[in-house]
C-alpha cells in the first residue's frame, strides 16, 4: 500500500500512485492537459469542501434538535401533529412548491422508456462487474435449470450430469412463457416444429404441418441466418427483446423437435457500478482499483482471467451484434447493460488528495470528479460505436445518502462545476437520487425540483431508510423488531409516496422509478412469487442480486406492462406524509426469548458482514443468516442491524452484558459458517484481539454517536488498521 504523496503546483497534495494512474492511464484518453486539470481540481475542492462541511453540520444540528424534542415530549399518535409542526418550524420539512415536470434531455431508452431489472455490483470486483455488464441478456434455460424455481428434489433433482427430466420441465416452462409473451395466431409454441422467416413475418410450422403467424406480427423484430433456417429469431414484448436460438446440432437443439437450443431474455437493462455501499475502498490503493475498473468498463477493454476447474477462462465485455430486420435491413442489438456509476455520499473524507491546508478532501467530491472524467471517455467514441455505453451522450451518476433538497442542490452545483472543468455540455452528468434518508423522503418533490434537468432516477431502499429512521428517532423510544417494522404503515406509505411523487414530477417515459434489492440470491422461487409486486407498484426497475435473478425477474416485466400500470396509479390519492412520519415504536412487552432471538439475528448478520469487510476488504457478499440462508449483505444491512441493537440498548430492552454474551456466541457460529474459506480470519477463540470483533462492538456500543447511524467511519478506521498491520 503506497503512502507516498506529492505536492502539486496547484497546492494540492496527491498520492503519487494515484497521480501516476490519472496522468498515464486516464488523461491521455482525453484532450485535457494535466496542468489545467489539477488546477481545476484545486478550484473545485476549494469551492465545495467548505459547503460540504456546512451541510454535514446542518445534519447534526437537525439531529440535536430532534433528540431534544423527543427528550421533552413523549411521542404518540396524539401529538403527531405537534411533531410534524416542529419538523416544519426548524426547516427539516420544507414548503412544497407548485407542481412541475422534469425536463431531463438525452436519456437512453433503457432508463426512460423500457422497464426491466437493474443489477448493482461492486465495481472494485472486476469479475462481478463483467458478469453484470454482460447480463443484458440471460439464458432462460440456464436460469430455470439452475434455480429453485423448479423443485430440486425427487426426479427433478439436478445432479452432476444433465437431468433430462428436469430439462423437459425447463422446456415446458419456457414454451409456456413464449405462449404468454409472444402468442401465435393459433396453436401453441409447444407444438411448433420449425420457425421460418416468411416475407416480413415469422411462420411457425405446427406438428400437423400447418403454418401459423404471430398473433401480433409487429412483435417480430429481427433474425440471423437464412430465412428458411434462421439461427436466431428475435421478438419484442413490453419493450423487452426475446431471442430464440435455433440449432439442430446444439446440446439442447438436437433433442428438441423445433431445434430450440435456448431462449435468451433481455434481462439486466441497466447496472449500477457501485463505488459505495458494496465496496470496501478506504485508501488510494483501493480507489485506484475502483477507478481503473470503471476506466476499463468505459473503454470496453476490461477483462479478467481466472481458472474454472482446470480450464483457464478469459472474461471480456460482450460486443453488440448485427441482425437482419423483417424489411431486410441491418440492425444492431445491444449486448451490454447500460451502466450507471454510484458515487459515495457526502460524509467521508479521503487522503488520496489533500487540500492546501493538508486536510483530506471529501470522498464524494473525489468520486464526482474522477468518475466523471473517466465517464467522459465514453463520450469521445464515434457515433454508433459498438463500445459506447450511452448512445445519447450522457454520463449517469447515482448519488446516495443525500439529506434533503440543499444536499441535492449541492450535488447539482458540483456536477455543473465538473462539467465546466471537463468541457462537457451542461447537464451531461445525469443524477440518480436515492430516496433512502428520511429528510429526503419527506421532501422528495423538492429534491427532484432542484435536479429537474438532471434527474433520471429515484428509488427506495428499506434498509438504509430504516437505519436512518431509527437513528433520527433514537430518543423517541424503543423500536419494533426488524421484521415487524416491515409491516408498519409508514413503510407502505414510503414506497407508495416515492412512486406517486415520481409520476407527479413527470418520470413516466423519462426516468426510472426503482425499488430495492431482493436479498436472498438462492431463493429464486420466492423471488418469482413476491417480486412481481415491484412492477405492479409502478416501478419501472428493481434491484436484483445476480444475472440469474435478472433473467428471472425480467419475466415479471413481460407479465406486467409497467407504463400501463403507472397510468392507473397516477389517478390514486397521494400517499400520506403523516403515515410516513409515524415512528414504528415497540407496542408490546417482549419476552426474554424474543429479545434473545432478535439480538442473535442482528448480531449474527452484523458479525458475518463485518469480519469479511475488515479482515478481507469484501464490501458485499452472500452471508449466511442464523438459519444458514444466504443473504446479500452490504453497509445498508449493517446500518439497520447496528442501529437496532443500539436503540434497544439505549432504552433498556437489553443489557450490555446480554449483547456481549450474544456476540461471543455468534462469533463461534460465524467462524463455523466460514470454515470453507481459506482466506477467512476467525474471530474466536481470542475475540479480544480480533480487529473485526472490536469493530463490531464499536458499531453497536458507539452507535448513537455515529453520524446518521452510518457505519463507514468505524469500518474505514478498522480496515485501515488491518491494512497498516
Amino acid at each position: 500500500m503506497a503512502n507516498t504523496a506529492r505536492k502539486l503546483e496547484s497546492g494540492l497534495t496527491v498520492n503519487a500512485d494515484f497521480r501516476n494512474f490519472v496522468e498515464t492511464e486516464v488523461l491521455p484518453l482525453t484532450s485535457i492537459k494535466a496542468e489545467k486539470f489539477w488546477a481545476d481540481v484545486e478550484s473545485i475542492v476549494e469551492e465545495f469542501s467548505p459547503k460540504n462541511a456546512e451541510l454535514l453540520a446542518k445534519r447534526e444540528s437537525f439531529q440535536t434538535q430532534i433528540d431534544e424534542w423527543h427528550k421533552n415530549n413523549e411521542y404518540s399518535e396524539e401529538n403527531a401533529d405537534d411533531y410534524k409542526q416542529f419538523l416544519t418550524d426548524i426547516g427539516y420539512i420544507v414548503k412544497q412548491g407548485a407542481g412541475f415536470k422534469i425536463n431531463t434531455q438525452n436519456v437512453d431508452a433503457e432508463i426512460a422508456s423500457i422497464a426491466g431489472p437493474q443489477l448493482v455490483v461492486p465495481v472494485k470486483n472486476a469479475r462481478f462487474a463483467l458478469n453484470a455488464v454482460n447480463a443484458r441478456w440471460g439464458s432462460l434455460y440456464d436460469a430455470l435449470y439452475g434455480s429453485d424455481v423448479i423443485p430440486k428434489s425427487g426426479k427433478l433433482r439436478p445432479n452432476g450430469k444433465y437431468n433430462p427430466i428436469r430439462g423437459q420441465e425447463v422446456i415446458k416452462l419456457s414454451r409456456d412463457f413464449l405462449d404468454e409473451a409472444v402468442p401465435l395466431k393459433e396453436g401453441s409454441h409447444h407444438d411448433v416444429t420449425e420457425y421460418q422467416v416468411y416475407y416480413k413475418s415469422v411462420a411457425a410450422v405446427l406438428k400437423d404441418g400447418k403454418y401459423v403467424g404471430l398473433k401480433n406480427p409487429d412483435q417480430f423484430k429481427a433474425y440471423s441466418g437464412s430465412k428458411n433456417h434462421p439461427s436466431e429469431v428475435i421478438f419484442e414484448h413490453n419493450g423487452l427483446l426475446i431471442e430464440i436460438h435455433l440449432s439442430a446440432d446444439g446440446d439442447m437443439g438436437k433433442h428438441d423437435f423445433a431445434n430450440i437450443n435456448d431462449i435468451f431474455l433481455e434481462s439486466a437493462l441497466t447496472t449500477i457500478m457501485d463505488c459505495e455501499d458494496s465496496v470496501a475502498a478506504v485508501d488510494s490503493e483501493d480507489k485506484i482499483e475502483v477507478y481503473r475498473n470503471w476506466l476499463g468498463l468505459m473503454t470496453g477493454k476490461l477483462s479478467v482471467t481466472f481458472m474454472k476447474g482446470e480450464k483457464k477462462v478469459i472474461r471480456q465485455m460482450k460486443k453488440d451484434c448485427d441482425y437482419t430486420t423483417p424489411d431486410g435491413d441491418e440492425c444492431r442489438i445491444r449486448r451490454r447493460s447500460l451502466m450507471f456509476v454510484r458515487n459515495v455520499g457526502h460524509l467521508m473524507t479521503i487522503d488520496t488528495i489533500k487540500d492546501n491546508n493538508g486536510s483530506p478532501i471529501p470522498e464524494g467530491i473525489l468520486d464526482g470528479i474522477f468518475t466523471s472524467l473517466i465517464g467522459s471517455i465514453d463520450l469521445e467514441k464515434p457515433e454508433g460505436s459498438i463500445d459506447a455505453n450511452s448512445k445519447t451522450g450522457s454520463i449517469y451518476i447515482v448519488k446516495p445518502k443525500m439529506h434533503g433538497p440543499e444536499e441535492v442542490q449541492f450535488t447539482c452545483d458540483l456536477f455543473s462545476r465538473i462539467e465546466a472543468a471537463l468541457g462537457l455540455e451542461e447537464n451531461t452528468l445525469k443524477l440518480g437520487i436515492m430516496d433512502e434518508e428520511r429528510r429526503t423522503t419527506v421532501n422528495l418533490m423538492e429534491c427532484i425540483r432542484v435536479a429537474k434537468s438532471r434527474c433520471v432516477f429515484i428509488n427506495t431502499g428499506f434498509l438504509d431508510r430504516t437505519g436512518d429512521e431509527i437513528h433520527t428517532s433514537m430518543e423517541a423510544g424503543p423500536f419494533m423488531r426488524k421484521e415487524d417494522i416491515k409491516g408498519e404503515p409508514w413503510i407502505a406509505a414510503y414506497e407508495d409516496w416515492n412512486v406517486d411523487v415520481g409520476l407527479a414530477c413527470g418520470f413516466q417515459g423519462k426516468a426510472q422509478i426503482g425499488k430495492g434489492m431482493w436479498a436472498m440470491p438462492d431463493e429464486m422461487k420466492q423471488m418469482m412469487e413476491q417480486k412481481i409486486a415491484h412492477p405492479m407498484s409502478g416501478a419501472n426497475t428493481a434491484w436484483v442480486p445476480s444475472p440469474t435473478a435478472a433473467t428471472l425477474h425480467s419475466m415479471h416485466y413481460h407479465k406486467v406492462d409497467v407504463f400501463a400500470q403507472q397510468d392507473k396509479i397516477k389517478d390514486r390519492k397521494l400517499a400520506s406524509l403523516d403515515d410516513i412520519l409515524t415512528i414504528p415504536l415497540l407496542k408490546e412487552e417482549l419476552t426474554e426469548e424474543q429479545i434473545r432471538e432478535e439480538l442473535a439475528n442482528n448480531i449474527q448478520g452484523l458479525l458475518g458482514y463485518v469480519v469479511r469487510w475488515v479482515e478481507q476488504g469484501i464490501g458485499c457478499s452472500k452471508v449466511p443468516d442464523i438459519n444458514n440462508i444466504d443473504l446479500m449483505e452490504d453497509r445498508a444491512t449493517l446500518r439497520i442491524s447496528s442501529q437496532h441493537i443500539c436503540n434497544w440498548l439505549h432504552h433498556g430492552i437489553c443489557t450490555e452484558q446480554q449483547v456481549l454474551e450474544e456476540m461471543e456466541r455468534m462469533a463461534v457460529i460465524v467462524d463455523e459458517q466460514n470454515l470453507g474459506d481459506s482466506s477467512y480470519v476467525p474471530m474466536t477463540p481470542d475475540t479480544a484481539n480480533s480487529v473485526a470483533f472490536k469493530a463490531a462492538k464499536d458499531l453497536i456500543f458507539l452507535g448513537t454517536s455515529q453520524p446518521s447511524g452510518y457505519t463507514e467511519p468505524l469500518l474505514h478506521d478498522y480496515r485501515l488498521q488491518k491494512k497498516l498491520a
